[in-house]
């Protein structure tokens, strides 16, 4: 794996500045991904997980804005290994355009939603590739069946002039993971790529990215809820909880060794083969605060069990290292306070 990181997030802050007030969606998220890397992004929802994501890609919704920080992402033919800041580039500028698709892309949570219904697949594949790769129209629809092909899509040739609501949900998410690395991206952000297809499907589709992963050596943002898919797939880990980096490190680390009681609170309340059966599984008491009603100090402090009273509600813990890999936000390790 490379040493320099593809994508640094630092200190990132999204707002949406509303009549009742400032929704802090994402509130000081850092995180890095390496070249060939795959990064699972993991908590409950509304959490600010996909608003993270589109802060990246820069299509943040109005009256959202990103208020501070940096994302500071290599592009392919930046051969000095210089970094851009997309956080200062226009959402429409050009080159933001050109990354979006090109160096970095995504798969969105519902494909039926994401894929136009009176355009053919195929059609829409071949802008993807026409904008970025070549402008030979010819040529980009035979990359596009041989991407449909990769992915797995039966009769490839027959299915690209096919529309969305004519194939099943298993073919539309390999149709969009096709259109996804048509322009073979350096970055692919898949966000909930499994929420809305079955079990099996769900496995074949995790497979799949793990695997054009591999080939193509391409690093990956895995965006879900469900930590039994992050520890299938992902290398390293990022848990979020409002707005925030809760904790972050290695999956075996994670998984094996967590250290904030909010992602030990998670993982307790996996189902696993153990689990005594006609019991009750572990929960988490309790809500993920509105946004207008932000608890002050550690956002998970009302629901935690280990709770401090007189400092864990009155201030914010900073992320701090517990270990050479391994980096968490909570009192219980240091008392290092977050400076605003």
């Amino acid at each position: 794996m490379d040493n320099q990181p593809l994508l640094s997030v630092r200190n990132l802050k999204t707002y949406y500045h509303l009549d009742e007030g400032d929704v802090k969606a994402v509130d000081g998220v850092s995180f890095d991904v390496y070249p060939g890397q795959v990064v699972g992004i993991v908590g409950e929802s509304g959490c600010g997980k996909s608003v993270t994501i589109k802060s990246v890609l820069n299509i943040i919704e109005k009256p959202g804005k990103i208020v501070a920080g940096e994302i500071l992402f290599r592009q392919r033919n930046n051969t000095a290994g210089e970094m851009i800041d997309l956080a200062k580039l226009e959402p429409n500028g050009h080159q933001m355009r050109n990354i979006r698709g090109g160096d970095i892309a995504l798969i969105p949570q519902e494909p039926m939603a994401a894929f136009s219904p009176v355009h053919t697949i195929g059609n829409q594949i071949t802008e993807v590739i026409m904008l970025h790769q070549t402008p030979d129209k010819k040529e980009a629809r035979k990359i596009a069946i041989d991407r449909l092909r990769e992915v797995g899509v039966p009769n490839p040739e027959q299915r690209i002039d096919a529309y969305s609501w004519e194939l099943s949900g298993g073919l539309r998410q390999r149709a969009m993971i096709a259109m996804a690395l048509s322009c073979n991206p350096k970055l692919l952000i898949a966000d909930e790529p499994t929420t809305a297809i079955d079990v099996t499907t769900q496995a074949q589709v995790l497979r799949l990215l793990r695997q054009l992963q591999e080939q193509h050596d391409t690093a990956i943002i895995f965006i879900t809820h469900d930590l039994g898919v992050i520890a299938q797939v992902a290398d390293y880990v990022v848990v979020m909880y409002l707005g925030r980096v809760m904790e972050s490190g290695p999956v075996d680390d994670i998984f094996h060794n967590p250290q904030h009681p909010y992602t030990k609170a998670l993982l307790k309340s996996i189902p696993t083969v153990h689990s005594q059966s006609l019991t009750r599984l572990p929960t988490i008491e309790g809500a993920i605060p509105h946004p207008f009603n932000r608890p002050a100090g550690c956002p998970f402090y009302p629901r935690c069990t280990d709770v401090m009273a007189g400092k864990c509600n009155v201030y914010t813990p900073a992320v701090q290292p517990v270990s050479p890999v391994q980096s968490v936000a909570c009192f219980l390790y240091s008392d290092a306070v977050e400076q605003d």
